[in-house]
């Protein structure tokens, strides 16, 4: 939401700088990101001077230039060389003298000083479509004879400087979508001190001219639309605004379009309603209806594009065919043409639901429909109406030609909430005192309508949407009051607490922590995703997805059951911008719908969990000179991941793991405890999927299931021991084994055959080819013998060893090479 700073000061008497204004806004809670300075013409027209055209000659090198003389005052005369036609001795013009900068769009260049064919040149001759007055580009503007040399262009034009100041909108303030709003609170955050009071401005001047055009209204869903007002006015002239009214809007950042369009775009921004005015002569007969229409009927918006409605969708219609998108966005026949005379305005209130959802279906958000979204305000319906019609006078002319229709059936009523002193001062954490918090109240035109000892019964407004509890209303205290005028105190009472064990948060950092320093970098997915990433899949269920009611966007429109998907699009990202070597993770829950629907207790129907998944993709390590650079792969995933799971006490030994694969992981494991808890899956992701993603480099994937991991440490205790004194003994076996048996068994045999002094198994080569029979492959494999009792000797080291090999033979069918 854009604010211009001078049109804020035509509702609020205050000499404050936007400086001073950005940091009372922030404090009572209508943040501001930015103030920029605005200009009614780009570059303000800064360097540009009056000049006269003292003397104006052929150029001796060319056909189309002109050598001029130009006074520009304070007497300079400027030899500047001009390629217009037009220029003539005895004109005023506009000039750019050396070092100005002009502006043509986004693109500027800067006046220097040159030569021409020759000849030197001290400035430009300008035309209107050069410094940004027009499009006109047939030759130089020319002045009237009065205007005075060495006036500043700035000043001739009486260029506006403004500033914009943009206010970060929370989606419950919407009260502060105006000038007149923001005016409001800035009033009210200034009366502390003295009493301050911003204006609205008068609509009571505004009366009906004639009744020549009624136009009958018919509001058909209610439900759907709280109050509809309208008017017509005649004979206006639709033609360019004023040029108070264009800077009013450019200053916060719209485009000017027509008189009328720009006075009900005014309004808008001033009061914070929408309007939207109809050509009345192409309202079929002559009546207006607001209601829905049949799913499936095409209708043609402002934009050109033909839309399917859905039952749903409120529509503005005449006696055959809709209109207007009601609250959200007007049709092409109805709208206002430059041949447009009369006009039909309508000011509504409508139910803030059913926007919502058509400006969704469509993906269409405009100011309106921003507003309605997030609830207007119905009492100020009828000013608005009036507001926009004495304006379109002003501007359009024409007369107001009918009543004003009023359809409210069921009048909104102002909120009552009863509140506390000692709840105002226990939740603000200070004592007010009672005057103090009425006047706040009373500036925000929350009404006292009853006052006790002990505390005060309100009606709030409905223009305050998001104020009906009695918290709510000690937050508008406090923002008003200041945040930071409730002093800290000087002592700070607390309780020991003893945090449960184990901790989540602290075995969540530990994980980070450790990926962090291994290089990998963690990513923040949005929970919300699409549907159809879990439609068709073999290994996940899309009916179990949970689906959003009013979803963003269809890419926004579900939960997510993994963080595969996500994780996915952040590698794409990053490869398409040329970062391909990649580490990432992330820790995010995962939610499940796992019933039917429940009238009682709808949530049994919803389940989520917690993981943390790892990413791998590209290369294995940065280029360098003294690292040969190699791909990715899945034994280092498996490697961080055992790393991982070693850090939590989850060691090898206690792991069971088992094949799998799916649509979405090939070459995956599924390690489990024996407990039978599943504790982490991961592989390389399936080709197909990656081909989805446009992703070229394999992907290697590790998915954890958090709260399995947090069980598990229940169980673990930490231990320690001494630093062994006894050195540790290694013997090689190259053993000959079947292609199916594999590392992890002849591990399992090790240790179950000698418990006490076999420290640790380790597979350094695999070998097929030449030398190896068909079927067959070759282990080289170490062990690490260590007793810590004594200094092992040869004839205990090889009574170990030849029970091993007995025990390959006999089990795996292993051969000594």
């Amino acid at each position: 939401m854009n604010i211009s700073y001078k049109w804020l000061k035509d509702y609020i008497n205050t000499d404050l700088r936007p400086e001073e204004l950005e940091s009372i806004l922030t404090q009572t809670g209508l943040e501001v990101g930015s103030i920029d300075e605005v200009e009614s013409i780009k570059g303000g027209l800064r360097g540009l001077v009056i000049g006269h055209v003292e003397t104006c000659e052929k150029h001796p090198d060319s056909d189309h230039l002109s050598k001029t003389t130009v006074d520009v005052g304070n007497g300079q005369i400027l030899p500047i060389v001009c390629g217009a036609p037009n220029v003539a001795a005895g004109q005023k013009v506009v000039v750019a003298t050396v070092g100005t900068t002009l502006y043509d769009g986004d693109k500027e260049f800067k006046i220097k000083k040159s030569k021409i064919r020759g000849e030197v040149s001290e400035g430009m001759i300008c035309a209107e479509d050069e410094i940004g007055l027009g499009t006109g580009h047939d030759g130089i503007m020319v002045l009237d004879a009065d205007a005075a040399v060495g006036t500043s262009a700035s000043e001739y034009f009486d260029v506006e400087s403004d500033y914009c100041i943009e206010v970060d909108l929370t989606p419950n303030r919407i009260d502060g979508a105006s000038h007149i709003g923001v005016a409001r609170d800035l009033a009210a955050f200034l009366s502390k001190e003295q009493e301050i009071n911003y204006t609205k401005p008068s609509v009571d001047s505004f009366k009906v001219d004639n009744n020549s055009l009624e136009i009958p209204v018919e509001l058909v869903n209610p439900e759907a639309c709280a109050r509809y007002s309208s008017l017509t006015i005649s004979g206006v002239e639709i033609k360019e605004s004023p040029e108070w009214l264009q800077n009013r809007l450019k200053a916060i950042g719209l485009s000017p379009i027509n008189n009328v369009v720009d006075a009900t775009n005014y309004v808008l921004f001033e009061c914070g309603q929408p309007l939207h005015a109809f050509d009345a002569d192409e309202i079929t007969g002559g009546k207006v209806f607001v209601k829905t229409m049949p799913a499936g009927t095409k209708f043609t918006t402002l934009d050109e594009i033909e839309r399917e409605l859905h039952e749903d969708d409120l529509m503005i219609c005449n006696t055959e065919d809709a209109m207007c998108i009601g609250g959200v966005f007007g049709g092409i026949k109805s709208g206002v043409k430059n041949s447009t005379k009369n006009i039909f305005l309508e000011s509504a209130c409508f139910d803030p639901v059913f926007i919502r959802k058509t400006a969704r279906r469509f993906a269409l958000s405009t100011d309106a429909s921003f507003r309605f979204e997030r609830g207007t305000d119905p009492n100020n319906v009828i000013y608005a109406l009036k507001r926009a019609a004495l304006l379109i006078q002003e501007i359009a002319g024409g007369q107001i030609s009918s009543d004003i229709v009023d359809l409210y059936p069921t009048p909104i009523e102002d909120f009552k909430v009863d509140v506390t002193f000692t709840n105002i001062k226990r939740l603000i954490g200070k004592d007010l005192g009672a005057e103090l918090i009425k006047r706040i109240l009373t500036s925000l035109e929350i009404k006292i309508e009853a006052e006790t000892e002990t505390g005060l019964s309100l009606a709030v407004p409905p223009y305050r949407v998001d104020v009906k509890r009695e918290a709510d209303v000690i937050e508008e205290i406090l923002r008003i009051y200041g945040y930071n005028n409730v002093e800290i105190p000087t002592q700070v009472n607390a309780s020991l607490q003893y945090s449960v064990k184990p901790d989540p948060v602290k075995i969540r950092n530990i994980a980070a922590d450790m990926l962090s320093a291994l290089g990998f970098n963690e990513i923040w997915s949005n929970s919300l995703t699409k549907a159809s990433y879990y439609e068709n899949r073999e290994s996940i269920s899309g009916e179990n997805t949970v689906k959003l009611f009013n979803p963003l966007s269809a890419d926004l429109n579900s939960m997510r059951q993994n963080l595969l998907f996500g994780g996915l699009e952040a590698v794409a990202y990053n490869a398409n911008r040329k970062n391909p070597d990649l580490r990432l993770y992330e820790f995010g829950n995962c939610y499940f719908k796992t019933g039917s629907e429940l009238i009682e207790n709808p949530l049994k129907n919803y389940t989520q969990e917690e993981h943390l998944a790892l990413f791998i993709s590209g290369k294995k390590e940065r280029e360098s000179w003294i690292i040969p650079q190699s791909e990715s792969t899945f034994f280092q995933l498996k490697t961080y991941v055992e790393n991982l799971l070693l850090k939590f006490g989850l060691k090898t030994d206690r792991l069971k793991f088992e094949d799998f694969s799916n649509d979405l992981i090939t070459e995956g494991l599924i390690y489990a405890t024996y407990s039978g808890r599943k504790i982490v899956e991961f592989g390389l992701v399936s080709r197909k999927l990656q081909k989805e993603f446009d992703i070229e480099s394999p992907v290697y994937f590790a998915d954890i299931l958090m709260e399995n991991l947090i069980l598990e440490q229940k169980n673990n205790k930490t231990s320690f021991s001494e630093l062994p004194k006894y050195p540790e003994v290694r013997r090689d076996l190259a053993l000959l084994l079947d292609k199916s048996v594999r590392f992890s068994q002849i591990s399992d045999l090790a240790f179950k055959m000698e418990r006490k002094l076999l420290r640790a198994v380790d597979l350094f080569d695999v070998y097929e080819g030449k030398g190896v029979p068909e079927g067959k492959k070759s282990y080289a494999i170490s062990f690490i013998l260590r007793d810590d009792e004594k200094t092992l000797n040869e004839k205990q080291i090889e009574k170990i060893m030849d029970k091993l090999i007995k025990t390959f033979d006999r089990e795996l069918g292993a051969q000594l090479r």
